[in-house]
């Protein structure tokens, strides 16, 4: 340990005992100490996240703070724990495609819920416990699909990174609505108009080749739960085939 209580080596949370053998019963817990930084994250973002302003939270002081939860880091794994105990797991039905899609409908409301969290979705915060239930539940999902292990592995991940892309997408937007002087629907027709006679120019003849061929998507993105679905479902075909 380094003088200030610390640890000097690479330590998982996890490993770590919350109370000694001897000794009283910890006046916090680390749930206790999760549910603070989660409020603080939903409410004014993941900066806004301190050992400080936890510790103030629970009613502890910052250095006291250090007794449970060594590093900021280890905060943030116990932040993210936390969260991905929202999943609601039920047995799976069989079809991999439906339960992976409503997996990752799952997982598209918990980020929304907590805009923070594809900020700290790492593959060092992955294996957690409530992650590793995730992890598994997956794979048993994923058992009728004919594919190594591995690759079923990969394709949780694919899965993850695409609903990350599409909920992070969907918060820039709706940040950028907030400033706007006018609303999002006249700035999508003003943009649509533009485009449009870009694309007539006939300077882009594969783009508005490309762009004719989509599936019919309302312009202004008013069914995004449609091309959510219609994203993870094509990901899942191209694994499945």
């Amino acid at each position: 340990m380094t003088p200030s209580g610390r640890p000097a080596e690479p330590e998982v949370i996890w490993a770590r005992p919350q109370r000694a053998g001897r000794g009283p019963r910890p006046a916090h817990s680390r749930e206790s100490i999760a549910a603070e930084a989660v409020r603080i994250a939903d409410a004014e973002g993941i900066e806004a996240v301190s050992m400080r302003r936890v510790a103030a939270g629970i009613g502890a002081g910052t250095m006291s703070l250090y007794n449970y939860v060594p590093r900021k880091e280890d905060l943030h794994e116990l932040m993210v724990d936390a969260v991905s105990g929202e999943y609601e797991l039920t047995p799976p039905t069989g079809d991999w495609r439906a339960d992976m899609l409503a997996l990752a409908r799952q997982t598209r409301d918990l980020m929304r819920r907590h805009p923070w969290l594809p900020r700290l979705l790492t593959p060092v915060y992955g294996f957690s416990p409530h992650a590793l239930r995730y992890l598994e539940y997956s794979l048993a999902c994923l058992e009728p699909l004919d594919a190594p292990d591995g690759r079923k592995l990969e394709l949780v991940a694919a899965v993850n990174g695409t609903v990350a892309t599409y909920v992070g997408g969907e918060l820039a937007l709706a940040e950028r609505a907030r400033a706007l002087p006018w609303s999002e629907a006249d700035e999508q027709r003003v943009r649509a108009a533009w485009l449009g006679s870009r694309l007539a120019s006939g300077d882009y003849p594969r783009l508005a080749g490309a762009l004719t061929a989509l599936p019919s998507v309302p312009a202004d993105l008013d069914a995004p739960d449609e091309l959510f679905d219609r994203w993870i479902t094509q990901l899942l075909d191209t694994w499945g085939a």
